[in-house]
């Protein structure tokens, strides 16, 4: 009987173009390929387990003897967000892709906004959010108006100056844009994006919140909270679910503090799943086209888990898997069209390859079978 499952899933760590990424524009697409050609990747851990083994994978070194179940999986779902991504995985396939607003948000909605936030905004176009707080930063500080602005996903983006609009207000500006953001205008997030410092060298601060919809229907953590274990997350992962079946979150502002946390959790007792998001992946990396901090953050990891493993118990099952692509060495800033990672490790877990598996939610079923949930 499995106690405990760990799910790490590393954001926009994509292994591959899918079948249809040049649908979503993204023909070409590798994250880890365009990773590996900075020369500088060394993932033992990852490799052991049998990383380079997955199908499709040729810039990993091979394991002859490689200790985990090993996949590819293709997402079934319409889109190539993280909330999509993640629901997937949680056994919810989203048939329609949630809305873009490539031309920036509808009036009538911007002035419900601004009427009941009190503030005025800018920008409100799809924009890279590191140039948005350059080229609105100033104004921001100067008239106290929110930079608003999207992305190729389905996201409302909120940028301010902490000493501008202190934490709290900007989060609570936030749940009054998701309550406002339903129907057609459904975004998959809200998500507030703090910055600090002075012009000209605005820059994020790690007080980033994402505000999801709910689910539409019950997922693996629902069902893992009602039989009573359970369901814990790391990261983003309560923003992702809107809390929806955990049981504890520990929302985390790197990396690093995701890590450490999953190293306690590790280390404490339980019954159930410890959900993890390490976003710099995607949000220091990816999106901002930084081949070689990506490679750097995976080595991290890769050192990271070996320390790990020896910590899981003999009942436990670790987990590794990503929701998305978002290849730093293509020629756009939005995620990709990818087939992503899972590699299975534990106690009596064969080594096997699954080859290619289609659905995200094959993580869900596995979880669920291995917690003995229905």
């Amino acid at each position: 009987m499995t106690r405990r499952v760990f799910l790490m899933v590393l954001d926009s760590f994509g292994i591959g173009e899918a079948p249809d990424a040049a649908a979503f524009g993204d023909a070409g697409a590798n994250t880890l390929a365009g990773v590996a050609k900075t020369g500088t990747l060394h993932l033992p851990t990852l490799s052991d387990l049998g990383l380079g083994n997955i199908d499709g994978v040729d810039c990993v070194v091979k394991s002859d003897n490689p200790k985990a179940t090993y996949a590819r999986l293709q997402e079934k779902s319409m889109g190539k967000d993280t909330t999509t991504g993640h629901w997937e995985m949680a056994g919810i396939i989203s048939e329609a892709p949630m809305p873009t607003f490539p031309q920036g948000f509808p009036k009538e909605l911007i002035h419900a906004f601004e009427k009941e936030v009190g503030r005025g905004t800018l920008c409100n176009l799809p924009y890279s959010g590191t140039d948005v707080i350059r080229d609105y930063g100033q104004e921001h500080v100067e008239t106290g108006k929110l930079i608003v602005y999207t992305s190729a996903d389905s996201v409302f983006q909120i940028a301010a100056h902490e000493d501008v609009v202190p934490l709290e207000e900007l989060y609570e500006i936030c749940r009054t844009a998701r309550r406002l953001l339903c129907g057609k205008y459904g975004v998959g997030r809200v998500i507030a994006r703090p910055f600090v410092g002075s012009a000209p060298n605005f820059r994020r601060s790690e007080n980033r919140r994402d505000f999801s919809l709910v689910p539409p229907k019950d997922t693996m953590l629902n069902r893992i909270s009602n039989a009573g274990l359970d369901a814990i997350g790391v990261g983003k992962i309560g923003d992702i679910f809107a809390m929806s079946g955990l049981t504890a979150s520990y929302p985390t502002h790197s990396n690093g503090e995701g890590m450490a946390k999953t190293l306690e959790l590790m280390q404490q007792n339980f019954h159930g799943l410890c959900f993890v998001n390490l976003v710099d992946f995607d949000m220091k990396y990816g999106h901002r086209q930084d081949a070689l901090g990506y490679a750097e953050a995976l080595n991290t990891f890769d050192r990271w888990l070996g320390n790990a493993l020896p910590h899981l118990g003999e009942e436990d099952v670790l987990i590794v898997t990503a929701d998305h692509g978002c290849d730093p060495t293509d020629n756009s800033t939005d995620h990709t069209r990818e087939y992503v990672p899972f590699l299975m490790y534990g106690n009596g877990i064969l080594s096997q390859n699954l080859g290619t598996v289609v659905g995200f939610d094959h993580i869900s079923q596995t979880v669920c079978q291995l917690l003995q949930i229905k």
